[in-house]
């Protein structure tokens, strides 16, 4: 686990940068898939997490969220869309059985808190940036401009685990228009360190400015 940010850390993972959790603060975001469960427990053990945060609903998102939750006795924050499939332990929004005939498949979690426009998780602003799920949410902290922008926009090529910063493959977003008009949201902010869920993070907000505006209508 590297720190990228003031009270912000990546977890490791292999391959690197390949699906990302991180915390802030002292909350958990996102929990890969479920065969990550072993390597966040090692690498969290003896920080204080006092909540597991999601920004979506997609079985390498919280494919460990049930383990983990359950381990570590923390409530689960969900956004308010996403929530029912986690409830269910299934893809929010996606071709039904996508994900689940390429990963292991998520188990169902409760959720104890639905995110919604302008929370505040750990200091960091709930940013409603549908598209990609029905429920996706983003993390931002104005202060010093750090993103989780979750998969509104990746920074790879997650299957090739390299390329430049693009929108995720139309066929595992719900709405991929809305989805653009999420990440333009986000690049208007001029974020000076993006998280991705997948990719490594960026100091550059010229570059992901640049790969937003390349994006259809």
């Amino acid at each position: 686990m590297r720190e990228v940010g003031k009270d912000v850390w990546q977890l490791s993972g292999k391959p690197r940068d390949g699906v990302n959790v991180y915390v802030i603060g002292d909350v958990l975001i996102d929990s890969g898939t479920a065969l990550d469960a072993k390597r966040i427990l090692e690498q969290i053990r003896g920080r204080s997490i006092s909540a597991h945060a999601l920004t979506h609903a997609h079985i390498d998102h919280y494919g460990s969220s049930a383990k983990l939750v359950k381990e570590l006795g923390v409530p689960m924050l969900v956004g308010e869309l996403d929530a029912p499939a986690v409830r269910i332990g299934k893809m929010a929004g996606s071709i039904p059985g996508l994900g689940e005939r390429m990963l292991p498949a998520a188990k169902r979690c409760n959720v104890d808190t639905e995110l919604k426009e302008g929370d505040d998780v750990a200091g960091f602003e709930v940013l409603f940036t549908p598209g990609h799920s029905p429920g996706h949410v983003s993390f931002w902290r104005e202060s010093d401009r750090v993103l989780v922008c979750g998969d509104v926009m990746w920074g790879n090529n997650p299957f090739l685990l390299r390329g430049d910063i693009r929108e995720p493959f139309p066929v595992v977003s719900v709405d991929p228009a809305l989805n653009r008009k999420s990440a333009r949201r986000l690049a208007a902010l001029r974020p000076e360190l993006v998280l991705f869920g997948h990719g490594p993070p960026l100091r550059d907000p010229d570059a992901f400015a640049r790969a937003v505006d390349k994006l259809a209508g």
